[in-house]
């Protein structure tokens, strides 16, 4: 299983310029705790990842040192540079790349390095607990298959 078959395609975006308040409102309204920080580039139709903004850079970076946060812009707490993943990658390879980043949350990149999507540790969470249950599901089906054809 690759990680774009499971990543979220619904990606909540911010411009690198916006103000940290903005990105706190937008983090609020849709209830999460990482945006993708993407700005146009000249001759590329396709989201460029600049970077990531998280609840807690905003926390460690603003609030931890009492900068004031009226004054800085996205681009000034975010993480440039963040671990991102090709769509096509194992969801196994994610993971290890993602324990070792120490990171919760993760960019997913199509072919031509546009924003497809976000992996987080939820989606692989969810995707285990459905196998999961499959597999009791089927353990479960044999045990009553066994009952009826072997009273």
């Amino acid at each position: 299983m690759c990680v774009g078959d499971i990543c979220r395609s619904e990606v909540v975006t911010i411009a690198p310029t916006a103000s940290l308040s903005e990105a706190a409102h937008l983090m609020r309204e849709k209830h999460v705790g990482m945006l993708v920080v993407i700005e146009p580039v000249e001759g590329h139709a396709d989201r460029v990842v600049q970077g990531v903004l998280t609840d807690r850079d905003i926390v460690v970076t603003v609030i931890g040192r009492d900068a004031e946060p009226k004054d800085l812009k996205v681009m000034d707490v975010m993480t440039r540079n963040p671990l991102l993943v090709a769509a096509g990658t194992s969801v196994a390879g994610a993971l290890g790349l993602m324990r070792t980043g120490g990171v919760r949350r993760v960019p997913v990149l199509g072919g031509r390095n546009e924003l497809v999507g976000v992996l987080s540790i939820d989606d692989v969470l969810d995707v285990m607990a459905s196998q999961l249950a499959a597999i009791s599901g089927a353990i479960r089906g044999e045990q009553a298959r066994e009952r009826v054809m072997r009273p």
